[in-house]
């Protein structure tokens, strides 16, 4: 994991570009195109800002052929990250290089407040009060801060790389010994947690100890809550005693005895590591049932003395395996995490508070709480009084999209250097999908998964399993006509809010799923387009549009919508048969792919 913070780019405009033909940014291995905005000036603004980890970020800046005779036809503008980040209390760097003026901007100290732009122009027109919930939530706690204490080879590496979703390489990076317990270590792949790791306690090592009490307890006295301390993992490896293992040294022992006062207040979980390797033991005495047995030798030699030393300390505790078939561990540790979280940092409303809708986000391995998440933010405000477009007045369809679609992406927080998610194209196959239900946009014919041979598909695997790729849509060419009108021009518009959201939602779920494991490697085109294909040629898409096109909502005194909105998202996508055949059938060359979006129309071999 990184220690130094990453830069972060809210937007980035390039001017007097005379003879330019495109630009693209790069930045470690993604590239990104900048949209003209007008004849001499370029501009993308991010809604979730760019992270750039590394020395520099690179501008490729093709210029038009009959240009080149005195210049390349393609430039590199190299931009060293060090000169951006001295400029950071400004929160805007200027250069000129090659005749162009270049501006990156930087976020404030909280994350992006920027609204998805509006399409054909680098803001929405009318945003003074339609903002992300998100953006109120993450300005308060942009990330879920955790101290994990464990000795050198416990398993802390693999336990963050499994909770969180980051690369066993990044995680790998906890130096054994070299744990400083006030760092904060932050993962590109990951922002949306922060890692404090301590060593164990290892005997007559009372300086750590003392510096692990120190730092809780000044993280506790701390008023801003993204100061706070939100959760503690005390991890120890199971022992087999008839190894001679032992579950705590004697600087373990102390600080259960004498220091977990200090835990007060603060959700902790006792994490028991190598779950996996008591199993094989059990096993290998010819237990009749391995797995009672284990939970039966887990409480005597694990909970119970632990608990005995900790005393009146409110502890929770699960064990853990990487082992295939022993996940399960891992979830209740998330879920068992959240709830504490959640009861500790109540608010007196009924709203959720910033540090739990974070710790949903921060967390890659329960789908559920990602849909528990959606609905919470959403049912804040702009799931609410669909039907009469209070939250949405005076604003365009595409604004008041662009709010809900933030606020539902960031909660699922995948890997997305490249933002595919936020762009326009994804955008809008999501707005012509909506516009299905009632025929605002016009459903197109599917070609046939037998009839994708040709020039579409390239040697490698079987050619009838690259059809997802080829997306029904066309992607970027600009909203539907419905989308530009005012929220309340456009008759039972809220049947298209209602489908935007449950096929958003399931979507990424279907993303979700694709993705899980591949924790090191960023969202490409192919995996997104092979999530939205699964799901728009499915009955269950089919049959979500026409229970929304049929809905009642006139019902006094209750807002059916929110309701109906909840029990749709509800459904897992995942539970359907179609869905979950068309998912084993998508090669991982597929998954892989990051071409360009292609589509049925841009595709040669489509036919109406």
């Amino acid at each position: 994991m990184a220690v130094n913070r990453p830069l972060r780019i809210s937007y980035i405009e390039l001017r007097s570009a005379k003879n330019v033909e495109y630009i693209e940014v790069l930045f470690h291995d993604c590239r990104r195109s900048i949209r003209r905005q007008d004849k001499n000036r370029f501009r993308e603004d991010f809604p979730e800002p760019l992270t750039v980890q590394g020395e520099a970020l690179s501008f490729l800046v093709h210029w038009k052929r009959w240009y080149s005779f005195c210049i390349p036809v393609v430039n590199t503008i190299q931009i060293n990250v060090r000169d951006v980040l001295c400029d950071s209390r400004s929160h805007e760097f200027q250069t000129e290089r090659n005749k162009l003026d270049i501006t990156i901007g930087l976020p404030s100290d909280g994350p992006s407040v920027e609204g998805l732009p509006a399409q054909g122009s680098s803001t929405p027109t009318n945003t003074n009060s339609l903002r992300p919930t998100t953006e109120g939530l993450l300005n308060q706690c942009p990330r879920f801060r955790i101290l994990v204490i464990g000795q050198s080879g416990v398993g802390k590496s693999t336990l963050i790389h499994r909770a969180f979703g980051i690369g066993k390489a990044s995680a790998d990076n906890l130096k054994p010994g070299a744990a400083n317990v006030e760092e904060e270590l932050i993962s590109p792949q990951n922002d949306r947690f922060v890692l404090h790791d301590s060593n164990g306690f290892e005997p007559a090592d009372h300086a750590n100890c003392d510096a692990v009490k120190s730092f809780i307890a000044d993280r506790k006295s701390r008023e801003p809550v993204k100061e706070k301390l939100h959760a503690v993992w005390l991890c120890f490896r199971i022992p087999i005693e008839d190894h001679g293992d032992r579950l705590l040294e004697d600087g373990a022992e102390t600080f259960l005895q004498r220091d977990t006062s200090v835990l007060q207040n603060i959700p902790t979980m006792v994490v028991f590591t190598k779950y996996d390797k008591l199993l094989t033991y059990m096993a290998m005495k010819r237990e009749v049932n391995p797995t009672a047995a284990a939970e039966k030798y887990l409480q005597k030699h694990c909970i119970d003395p632990i608990a005995k030393f900790a005393g009146d300390t409110d502890l929770s505790y699960v064990a853990v395996s990487s082992n295939v078939g022993l996940e399960q561990g891992y979830r209740k540790l998330i879920d068992l995490t959240h709830q504490k979280v959640t009861e500790r940092f109540r608010l007196q409303t009924d709203t959720p508070s910033p540090v739990s809708v974070v710790t949903l986000m921060a967390q890659r391995i329960i789908p559920e709480l990602k849909i528990r998440g959606s609905i919470d933010v959403g049912k804040q405000r702009y799931w609410r009084t669909l039907t009469s477009g209070a939250n949405f007045k005076d604003h365009t369809i595409t604004e008041c999209l662009a709010v809900i679609h933030t606020d539902i992406v960031r909660v699922w927080n995948f890997n997305d250097p490249s933002q595919y998610l936020y762009c326009n194209e994804f955008r809008k196959l999501m707005a012509d999908l909506a516009g299905t239900i009632d025929g605002s946009t016009p459903a197109p014919s599917r070609l046939a998964r037998a009839d994708t041979t040709g020039s579409v598909c390239k040697p490698g695997p079987p050619l009838l399993l690259l059809a997802p790729l080829i997306l029904p849509f066309e992607a970027g060419l600009g909203l539907a006509q419905w989308a530009r009108q005012t929220y309340q021009q456009l008759p039972n518009v809220h049947h298209k809010f209602m489908a935007y959201i449950v096929d958003l939602v399931h979507i990424l779920e279907i993303l979700f799923s694709l993705t899980a494991g591949d924790d090191e490697k960023k969202l490409t085109r192919g995996a997104v387009s092979s999530a939205f294909n699964a799901y728009y040629d499915s009955e269950m898409r089919r049959n979500v549009h026409r229970r929304i096109a049929g809905f009642d909502y006139k019902i006094p005194g209750r807002d059916t919508v929110l309701e109906e909105i909840i029990s749709l998202v509800r459904t897992s996508p995942i539970d359907d048969n179609d869905i979950s055949s068309a998912l084993r059938k998508i090669p991982l060359e597929s998954l892989a792919k990051d071409d360009e979006w292609l589509t049925n129309a841009n595709s040669q071999n489509f036919k109406a």
